[in-house]
């Protein structure tokens, strides 16, 4: 097989180097500034190369994700600058953080399009894809034509046509404590213009760290994705394109330590499974003066995670959250041009609807220290204590959510000189069902006799239901300016992000927890309606920025400045004290500035330098949780630093017949520092994580590569986080080391 080397936006700071495979052909880069008329950038919405796009856009060739053993958007964190998804927890948990903003549970800041279609809920955007044919990362709002969850940015895949190869492929890899990954792909038509593909991919590991518990690895994972994709050119105006997917998946135990330990010390079981079906159906139809496009998608998860949610080896509470979603959506496109002025007009509608039950299972040390050691005064004469060391707390919720939308964009060439307007209303509607429920008993006991006698029994019985809906309506306005020197073009833009509120439906053990406590004259440690509800996220995005090419140097790069305003942004919190759960809470004021810098060079033929660098300054301009004041801190999760420098150098073996090349790649990922609290007092340090790999290219059909991951064993965290007052975090994965054959027929 011969690859074109191709990659993404490179940055100033980061060098790589590539090498072309073939005999004749010098290196070929693809990113934010080249011009390849055989891809476009977006396939419906933003016509046009990567060097007209007036905003920072990365474009993740297919040569590199072949190269980079790339099948789900986790792997392609850090080659696009500012672009970050920590990998921790389970397959559930994809956090995407993007110029300091983002959002660990509930709705994300960045959305997910596969072959146009979008992905409603971020806890499903994990999973392997085969045969990735390019990844494209918007970064700054793309609200006003993507809307939902693309208040900081969008993230395009797309998967080979069988109408652009026809053949079978196969890989299959092999790697440390018995990790596999393969997949099989058939493209094929059954007529001129009419073509199918069938692909399946499997993925198995058995983890890298134990459980000092019971020594069980933590980690496993097994997981298998089918695609079905049929695209047919009805006629010389009609196109129609349809991909079908289903994806299972399984893993089982966590890595999360201790941070006072630093050892993983967990008594209960920890498990996540989830079904994925996706069906997503696109037409377009190109009519004299306009092009009219509808992008229509069924969504389905069916999911169950329990989690021994103190992870310490005493038995204090265990969560299990088991959930059926379905959701519809429904995109109508209408663009067309003329004399210089372009124009787009769309209507969005969707409908999702979640279906959950999460019962907290309280365990005999759970009972005695988070409730009993609570209710009862030291020294007490007449202690409860609980009948039962081990009862349920019920949560049940059915959430409605959906919403309508249209926007337009106009566009204006004034020779080098382009202008562009857009705009977008959005209304969205989200309902709240719950019950809350729990039975159980406590007894009084009488210790100022001997023996001591029950004094009292109490029974606890709780039951409630309420039926709880918000709407919320914004208007988002971008503009843009783009002016064109030829081998240079300069932009600035200013576009306003946006993502609606909710409830926290995590938080609601804490509150059945509290009627509980209540029940003994303890009171409420926080409001229950403030708990559950967060408001809407809005921003400010200013940009300007520049992208350039110089062919006779094989010289490219990007450059953008940016600065964002944050109203009320979403963040991930832990109420005080012996909580269960975690909720969204609305910081006041938040601000961030940056840059992101790319620079690619092939100084000879065969020899590349590439890299991709971005930075963040993200703190709180007014934020506080009542007790302290975190104004002026950096704001956890988001990195401050990403980096990605990369290298390939080919030999080409001209007269032999079986061994065509030999490709070298080295690379280096680079991130941080994270902070991990709103105070500022944990924090990850800048860490690098290096790689290489050796590609024999056998006949025109065979790959045959070796590489390593981690190469120098660098240690790190990539998670933090609080539970029952406890501190944990879980470590980034070792050395790696991995086998993997490719063939094309």
């Amino acid at each position: 097989m011969r690859f074109l080397k191709t990659t993404i936006s490179a940055s100033m700071v980061a060098l790589s180097l590539s090498m072309a495979r073939g005999e004749t052909s010098p290196v070929q880069w693809s990113d934010s500034t080249m011009v390849l008329d055989e891809v476009s950038v977006t396939a419906i919405k933003n016509g046009g190369s990567p060097l007209s796009v007036p905003g920072s856009v990365t474009t993740v060739s297919q040569a590199q994700i072949e190269r980079l053993d790339i099948v789900n958007i986790k792997q392609a964190t850090s080659l696009v600058p500012n672009f970050y998804i920590p990998d921790y927890g389970s397959r559930m948990t994809s956090s995407i953080y993007v110029r300091g903003l983002g959002a660990r549970i509930d709705q994300p800041v960045v959305g997910l399009n596969v072959d146009n279609v979008p992905f409603l809920n971020k806890d499903n955007y994990d999973f392997d894809m085969a045969d990735i044919q390019r990844i494209e990362v918007y970064r700054g709002p793309q609200s006003t034509l993507y809307g939902r969850n693309t208040m900081a940015g969008l993230v395009s895949v797309y998967t080979l046509s069988p109408l652009s190869y026809q053949g079978l492929r196969l890989m299959g890899q092999i790697g440390t404590n018995t990790s596999f990954n393969g997949n099989i792909g058939y493209y094929f038509k059954l007529k001129p213009g009419l073509g199918m593909s069938v692909t399946l991919s499997s993925v198995k590991t058995d983890g890298f760290f134990r459980n000092g518990f019971n020594g069980s690895k933590t980690g496993k994972e097994e997981s298998c994705g089918l695609r079905w994709k049929t695209v047919w050119r009805l006629s010389d105006v009609l196109t129609a394109e349809n991909t079908a997917s289903v994806n299972f998946n399984k893993q089982s135990g966590y890595a999360y330590q201790s941070l006072e330990t630093g050892e993983i010390n967990y008594n209960d079981t920890c498990y996540y499974e989830r079904t994925g079906i996706a069906d997503g159906l696109t037409l377009n139809w190109t009519l004299p003066g306009v092009t009219l496009s509808s992008i229509s998608s069924f969504q389905y998860i069916n999911d169950d995670v329990t989690l021994d949610q103190d992870f310490l080896p005493q038995s204090y509470f265990t969560l299990s959250q088991r959930r059926h979603e379905w959701a519809f959506t429904q995109d109508f496109i209408a663009k067309g041009k003329k004399r210089g002025y372009g124009w787009l007009a769309g209507a969005f509608m969707f409908y999702k609807r979640t279906n959950m039950s999460a019962p907290v299972t309280f365990k005999d040390d759970g009972i005695r220290h988070l409730i009993e050691n609570n209710a009862n005064q030291p020294g007490s004469k007449y202690p409860i204590r609980w009948n039962d060391r081990s009862f349920v707390l019920n949560s049940d919720f059915m959430q409605p959510v959906y919403g309508l939308a249209v926007y337009h964009r106009s566009s204006l060439e004034l020779g080098r000189l382009s202008l562009s307007a857009d705009i977008r209303l959005d209304y969205e509607h989200v309902g709240l069902d719950y019950h809350n429920y729990t039975s159980t008993s406590a007894t009084m006991w009488d210790t100022t006799v001997d023996p001591e006698r029950p004094y009292q029994h109490i029974q606890v019985d709780i039951d409630e239901r309420e039926r709880l809906n918000r709407s919320f309506t914004e208007l988002t306005p971008k503009l843009m300016a783009e002016y064109d020197f030829g081998d240079i073009s300069t932009y600035v833009s200013v576009a306003k992000g946006y993502k609606a509120g909710g409830y926290n439906t995590q938080m609601f053990s804490d509150v059945l927890q509290q009627k509980l406590m209540g029940k003994f004259g303890i009171s409420e440690t926080y409001p229950v309606k403030d708990i559950i509800t967060y408001k809407p996220e809005k921003s400010w995005n200013y940009e300007a920025g520049v992208h350039f090419r110089f062919p006779r140097l094989n010289m490219s790069g990007s450059a953008a400045l940016f600065y964002i305003d944050c109203l009320d942004q979403q963040l991930t919190m832990f109420p005080a004290g012996n909580t269960t759960g975690r909720i969204m809470a609305n910081a006041g004021k938040t601000r961030s500035y940056g840059a992101e810098l790319s620079l690619r060079w092939t100084p000879v033929d065969r020899l590349a330098l590439y890299g991709a660098y971005g930075f963040t300054n993200a703190r709180f301009v007014e934020f506080g949780d009542g007790r302290d004041d975190f104004s002026g801190n950096r704001v956890p999760y988001a990195p401050q630093n990403t980096m990605y420098v990369s290298g390939e150098y080919t030999f080409d073996f001209k007269r032999s017949e079986w061994m065509r090349s030999l490709s070298i790649h080295v690379g280096a990922r680079g991130v941080g520092s994270i902070y991990w609290n709103e105070a500022n007092t944990v924090r990850q340090p800048f860490y690098v994580l290096t790689d290489a790999s050796l590609t024999l290219e056998i006949a025109r059909f065979i790959d045959a590569e070796i590489k390593a991951e981690n190469l120098l064993d660098a240690g790190y965290d990539v998670f933090y986080f609080k539970s029952v007052g406890n501190e944990f975090v879980q470590r980034g994965l070792p050395r790696r080391f991995y086998g993997t054959l490719r063939f094309i027929f």
